[in-house]
């Protein structure tokens, strides 16, 4: 076998099982599924909690986000940095519950949002609404849509149009830049 022989051989292994574990999730199988996910996503949020609102905006001093923020979160959410793959324990997440922002507490998905991209990084095919801006990013070669809390301006990641049907999105997040509150109200 050739050395290109091989190298095309690994990429379309690679290509295969990505398709293959997405295929795998269980995902809702229609856009009105995906919509009631996004209308009844507080059914996954733990009795008793209360949770800001979108609108509720948060705005702190760098210095104020140092004091709150531990430095990778910080990096993270006020500088626009990226963990490294495979580091977040999120990423193993199972239970029913709710991803806030690591920030403000601001609900961003739900559980059931929530698939294995294999990409190492909590990804999700959709949001809760209203949750986030977007930008274009130019840090690399080609420019990618970066999305924000909507609520304190935190960076969180980066929307790719690779996911699983039938949105075709992945919200892929920095599991730091998360928080997890399980249904059951315990962490």
């Amino acid at each position: 076998m050739t050395r290109r022989g091989l190298l095309q051989g690994l990429l379309a292994a690679g290509i295969w099982n990505s398709w293959a574990a997405r295929a795998g999730a269980a995902q809702p199988a229609a856009m009105k599924a995906i919509e009631d996910l996004q209308k009844n996503w507080k059914m996954l949020l733990a009795e008793g909690i209360k949770v800001p609102l979108p609108s509720e905006s948060l705005k702190l001093s760098n210095d104020e986000w140092r004091k709150r923020l531990d430095k990778m979160a910080y990096y993270i959410l006020r500088e626009e940095g990226t963990e490294r793959a495979g580091t977040s324990p999120l990423n193993h997440e199972k239970r029913p519950g709710i991803y806030a922002c690591a920030g403000c507490d601001l609900p961003l998905f739900a559980s059931d949002m929530k698939y294995d991209s294999g990409t190492g990084w909590p990804s999700f095919f959709t949001t809760i609404p209203a949750v986030f801006g977007t930008k274009k990013d130019y840090g690399l070669f080609l420019p990618r849509i970066e999305y924000h809390c909507i609520r304190c301006g935190g960076h969180h990641g980066h929307v790719f149009n690779d996911g699983p049907n039938p949105t075709g999105q992945r919200w892929c997040n920095n599991g730091v830049a998360l928080k997890f509150i399980p249904k059951t109200g315990k962490a």
